[in-house]
């Protein structure tokens, strides 16, 4: 439940601002908070899938009683993210025209875009830190942290949206810097929750100095989760140029419906962090059947929420999209594009946990591959072909993530029962 809150909180900020921006502002003002928060969610969850290696590391060395191994990699994930956050914020700061470029942005947005990415792009080593902190605590086991720190930085969010864009008029502008003071309160409370957890995270100098062997085990996990978590974006941003070509509406359209996505997907994001902690402490601890036992729960549970999701949605598509905005076209071209992408949220629950699972056994690389496979062979080209042959209506571009799920699923499928059949579990013991 903690992750669940928490993911549901991080995807607030992105809805308070488009909601806000959206009761003040125009449809180009929509369309440039959208563009410039999916830009930014693709490198906050690249960033999160790479502190993943931190997660799954510590949580394996608590299940193993070894605290040794735990300060060693909370001291070296503070060196390399430091560095990372000071190398991503100052090269998309100088790749910022490109980027908007890229996005095929339409005119009347591109000022706007700019604007947004420009401040969150400053604010990046706070919404570094936020995210690190929190894998630190996860992988200690402690999920309600993370919360009280992320709810925290949301209400301050929330106010200074409607301060920023509804008082003093910033637009753009004050979404983002709505967004980098809240995400700075939520560090602040983070750092202070570390000192009051001295107790339990103790950390020496020594701690901090480079070691190969925690870096390599770091990264081991961490990276391909941060590939996986980035292709899924990156297809998320392919669509968007998709839409964008297509026109303002619909370009506002699909940014309204991924925000919505987003927020459905908490149940399915917390169960792949939840199966990604769980089962590690318990690889760590030799526990191999209960590793098993909280995936396939965990994928109960997140496919029942997405049914329900998915069945209601068909009925009332137009009520979620009207929340954002009060254009009617957008509102009918966004509930085609809901009715058709929400089944994705039945689907994604299943092969989100077996890429949590992988994760916690140390083969993130194949949560990385069936990704890529699914993304390349199905959801780009998929939605692509849907908006060339049908450009009066969204609806079939939403089934492309859907059919990019079942192809992930049969690949997992297939790697788990052929890890269970030649006994690789046994070999995972720590």
């Amino acid at each position: 439940m903690p992750y669940m809150l928490s993911y549901l909180l991080q995807i607030l900020y992105g809805l308070a601002d488009l909601f806000v921006i959206g009761q003040y502002d125009n449809v180009a003002s929509i369309t440039s908070v959208s563009n410039g928060a999916q830009v930014m969610y693709m490198f906050t969850v690249v960033i999160i899938g790479l502190a993943m290696g931190t997660t799954v590391n510590i949580a394996r060395a608590v299940g193993a009683n070894d605290p040794e191994r735990i300060s060693r990699t909370i001291g070296n994930t503070a060196i390399v993210f430091v560095l990372l956050s000071l190398l991503l914020s100052v090269t998309l700061l100088f790749f910022k025209y490109g980027i908007v470029h890229l996005l095929g942005t339409p005119v009347a947005a591109v000022e706007g875009t700019l604007d947004y990415l420009t401040i969150c792009f400053l604010g990046i080593p706070f919404i570094v830190a936020y995210n690190v902190i929190a894998s630190i605590f996860r992988g200690l086991g402690d999920s309600k942290s993370p919360m009280y720190f992320i709810g925290v930085a949301c209400v301050i969010n929330i106010g200074l949206d409607y301060l920023f864009i509804g008082y003093f008029d910033m637009g753009p502008s004050g979404a983002a810097l709505a967004t980098v003071i809240s995400q700075m309160a939520s560090v602040i409370t983070a750092l202070v929750a570390i000192l009051q957890h001295s107790s339990v995270i103790k950390v020496s100098r020594s701690d901090f100095k480079p070691k190969c062997a925690t870096l390599h085990n770091i990264f081991k996990i961490g990276i391909p989760v941060a590939m996986q978590d980035g292709f899924i974006q990156v297809a998320f941003i392919a669509i968007t140029v998709i839409a964008n070509n297509r026109g303002l509406d619909d370009a506002a359209a699909v940014g309204i419906v991924e925000k919505i996505i987003g927020l459905l997907f908490v149940v399915t994001s917390a169960m792949l962090s939840t199966v990604s902690a769980v089962s590690a402490q318990n690889i760590g601890a030799g526990k191999i059947f209960r590793a098993r036992a909280t995936m396939l729960y965990a994928m109960a549970i997140s496919a029942s929420f997405g049914a329900v999701c998915a069945i209601t949605l068909q009925f009332v598509p137009e009520v979620a999209v009207s929340f954002f905005t009060n254009d009617v076209h957008v509102i009918k071209l966004g509930s085609e594009y809901l009715q058709g992408y929400v089944w994705d949220c039945v689907l994604a629950g299943i092969h989100f946990c077996f890429s949590g699972f992988f994760t916690a056994c140390g083969l993130s690389i194949i949560s990385f591959g069936h990704n890529f496979l699914s993304i390349i062979v199905a959801r780009i080209p998929l939605s692509w072909l849907a908006s060339e042959m049908y450009p009066d209506t969204l609806y079939p571009m939403g089934f492309a993530a859907t059919i990019g799920s079942i192809f992930s699923i049969i690949i997992c499928i297939v790697v788990y029962r052929w890890m269970l059949a030649h006994g690789k579990f046994v070999e995972l013991e720590y």
